[in-house]
């Protein structure tokens, strides 16, 4: 289950916009991914590869966490914004609750 200081260290690492090593670092290899309405995306190497993709079609993200992370035992949530500025089209933001699984100090 992980500790707060390990929740923040994480959420760091995505706030400063390293999305991909954020997978990479705090990530199990079977981790999967989940959006509503679609099949799971299963694997860490799955996962980062998903994430570079999509990043490659931006200019710019800017990640803001919107609320402190709810830590309860090994179940963590986090409230995100994600302003993203495609290389074409307009600027768009989404917001998402991050419902996660640790593992110990990753995430299932």
């Amino acid at each position: 289950m992980p500790n707060r200081e390990t929740v923040d260290a994480f959420v760091a690492q995505v706030v400063s916009g390293d999305h991909v090593g954020a997978i990479r670092d705090w990530y199990h290899d079977d981790a999967w991914m989940q959006e509503n309405q679609t099949p799971p995306r299963v694997g860490r190497e799955t996962l980062m590869a998903g994430e570079a993709k999509t990043l490659a079609r931006m200019q710019h993200v800017v990640t803001e966490l919107l609320a402190p992370p709810l830590i309860d035992g090994d179940r963590v949530v986090i409230r995100w914004r994600f302003t993203f500025t495609p290389k074409e089209g307009s600027t768009f933001a989404m917001e998402e609750l991050a419902w996660q699984t640790w593992r110990g100090d990753k995430i299932a």
